[in-house]
């Protein structure tokens, strides 16, 4: 009888940039697992080998460029049909030599934005987000009935904010988010909403979802040229995330906030547990500020996002 065990394959991959912020992709040759998808470079770790060394050997003998310092990004599982692979994704900070196809692969360099034109590994898409977003995001206040909230977007985005969740639990006027999107776009920034009866079909860069909303949804409701987000607040909510292909988590409230001082908190642990059991990427929100960046990012997360104090 045939073993229905899988194979749990461990490898390691570099994120390399130029000086141009263009990102090193490599093709799978034909002898090769999926030939034909480009991925990030690097190979299987060795028996007895550590991930860092193992990313140096791959790295010299795929592209012939010696690592000097690299950082740990993510980590994260992907399965196919008959195996697991576990991936460990790496920043190469420094390097010396000038990367090029060693073992006759295809390789390229190309921006961020380009890589959706690439046919990309199935475990790139998470990875792609994870290094393209960025480390924090802003959320709007609740008072659309003023001006007030076109002023801090403004305000926002000169200070270089990239991404705006727009969140209303009242219904806005179209006219009224199309001046936050123009807003947004003058600043090549990202509008992200989370309104009321959403369509999918609104004019903007993606939308948030509700826990609510998450759960009461068995597949992506939009396109994946849209970023998706979603609120969880523990574990079950961040793998239903994951099994409708949202883009990335916001995972609250890790502390006490000053709107909800009683609402149970997750605390740093819980949230540190749940980032290492999700391939998404994942900002934490509860009381954060900008100061907590680095924290955040020691444990895993992407970042974080939040109201009065990001």
């Amino acid at each position: 009888m045939a073993s229905n065990k899988k194979i749990i394959e461990e490898v390691v991959v570099g994120i390399l940039l130029n000086k141009n912020g263009q990102i090193f992709v490599a093709k799978r040759r034909n002898n090769q697992f999926m030939p034909g998808y480009w991925e990030l470079p690097g190979g299987k770790i060795e028996v007895g080998e550590n991930k860092k060394n193992s990313l140096k050997r791959e790295l010299f003998e795929e592209l012939g460029v010696t690592v000097n310092k690299s950082t740990l990004k993510h980590s994260m599982h992907h399965e196919y049909p008959d195996k697991v692979v576990k991936l460990w994704i790496y920043n190469v900070d420094k390097y010396s030599g000038e990367p090029s196809g060693q073992e006759g692969q295809d390789t390229s360099w190309c921006s961020i934005g380009q890589l959706n034109n690439y046919k990309l590994l199935p475990t790139m898409r998470e990875i792609v987000h994870k290094i393209s977003l960025p480390k924090h995001y802003w959320i709007t206040p609740d008072d659309h009935h003023s001006e007030s909230v076109i002023e801090k977007c403004h305000k926002h985005l000169i200070a270089g904010t990239s991404i705006i969740q727009l969140r209303s639990k009242v219904h806005l006027n179209q006219s009224y988010i199309n001046k936050i999107y123009k807003l947004c776009k003058d600043y090549q920034a990202s509008l992200i909403l989370n309104t009321l009866n959403k369509t999918y079909q609104e004019l903007c860069d993606g939308w948030h979802l509700t826990s609510n909303e998450l759960l009461s949804l068995n597949k992506r409701p939009c396109d994946k040229n849209k970023l998706l987000g979603a609120s969880a607040h523990n574990i079950l909510e961040a793998e239903h995330a994951e099994k409708i292909s949202a883009d990335y988590i916001s995972l609250s409230p890790v502390n006490s906030t000053p709107s909800h001082p009683h609402f149970p908190t997750l605390g740093w642990q819980a949230a540190s547990d749940i980032i290492s059991k999700s391939n998404l990427p994942v900002y934490l929100l509860g009381g954060m500020s900008k100061e907590e960046i680095g924290k955040a990012l020691s444990i895993g997360a992407q970042g974080v996002a939040g109201i009065s104090q990001i």
